[in-house]
């Protein structure tokens, strides 16, 4: 007799617990499994016969959805959906989700306290401390943040987060966002500026753009050239949407001053990157959206989520809408 047990794979997972997950499995009836996917070809071996998937990083092609008939929904971890072909899956009548506000708070926090500790030459004054000299003729020209431009490149929910908390610190606050108009204003006080004004006259410039072919390489060698000399870039976005090579050489000789990143083009980081040989960089592995709280929000939405599809309920977060028109849902 076949089960009518919704199925789910949790494709990859490097949470160390999926407790949270299975609680709110079992509390839906759900066969709840856990793989570790790397390849197309792994998620094809673990993912026959399931109803969904909960992904991390695993690619998620259009050979994948091809290879899995019956699959209903993909629930990514997060806000960006890179990893996931959304195009193929809505071809296949396959609904993927996302949890796209679950970290405001806790990004915009991360990238303004990458701006902080930059603005104020935390690590090179740290590490003095710890040789045992004094590092303060190293870490100038330092100023007022009231006296600097904070540049918030994309104005949605953690853009516009870390706006008003860049104002409240006393910055004077710009932002770039192709669905704004430049020379508006946003209902929060930032004017809107273009691309190319605001990269050349802000001090610090934070992206909060998703990654997709029109914001990969975003900053380049070409748009580095339009920094303002001493300028600091923050990245606690996605990592393709700096060209790495071009970031390395615009520090080496001076172009901008520093770097903030918490996303790489390859992760984790390689330890033969040149970026780990830079001064005035700090880097943390992809851990902005980390908070307890956030955690938690994190992998109980994107379950119910993919759960909610499986059993023919409209989801909270859904991109691809239209795949449920042909559905009967309640």
């Amino acid at each position: 007799m076949t089960s009518t047990r919704t199925r789910i794979l949790i494709t990859d997972s490097d949470f160390g617990s999926t407790e949270i997950e299975q609680r709110i499995a079992d509390a839906h009836d759900v066969e709840l499994t856990l793989a570790q996917c790397r390849t197309e070809d792994d998620v094809l071996r673990a993912a026959e016969g399931m109803d969904g998937l909960v992904v991390q990083y695993a690619p998620i092609t259009r050979r994948v959805i091809e290879g899995l008939p019956g699959l209903k929904a993909i629930g990514r971890y997060g806000v960006g959906v890179d990893t996931v072909d959304v195009e193929a899956a809505t071809d296949h009548g396959v609904a993927v989700s996302n949890v796209p506000d679950y970290g405001v708070d806790d990004v915009s926090d991360h990238a303004i306290a990458l701006a902080i500790a930059l603005g104020r030459g935390l690590p090179d004054l740290d590490r003095g401390v710890r040789e045992g000299r004094n590092a303060l003729h190293s870490v100038g020209p330092l100023h007022r943040f009231s006296s600097q431009r904070f540049g918030v490149v994309g104005l949605g929910l953690i853009g516009a987060a870390t706006a008003a908390k860049a104002k409240a610190l006393g910055y004077t606050v710009a932002g770039y966002d192709p669905l704004r108009t430049p020379g508006t204003t946003t209902d929060e006080g930032v004017a809107v500026l273009t691309f190319e004004e605001l990269l050349a006259t802000s001090d610090v410039v934070s992206l909060h753009v998703p990654l997709n072919r029109h914001t990969h390489h975003l900053i380049n060698a070409g748009t580095l050239g339009l920094f303002k000399p001493g300028a600091t870039l923050v990245n606690t976005c996605r990592g393709g949407v700096v060209d790495t090579a071009a970031l390395v050489e615009a520090l080496r000789d001076g172009r901008i001053g520093a770097a903030g990143l918490d996303v790489f083009e390859e992760e984790p980081l390689p330890l033969t990157s040149p970026l780990l040989g830079l001064d005035r960089v700090l880097l943390t592995p992809h851990a902005a959206w980390y908070t307890e709280e956030s955690s938690v929000e994190l992998k109980r939405r994107t379950v119910e989520n993919v759960i909610d599809v499986c059993q023919g309920r409209t989801p909270r977060n859904i991109l691809n809408p239209d795949v449920l028109a042909a559905r009967p849902v309640r």
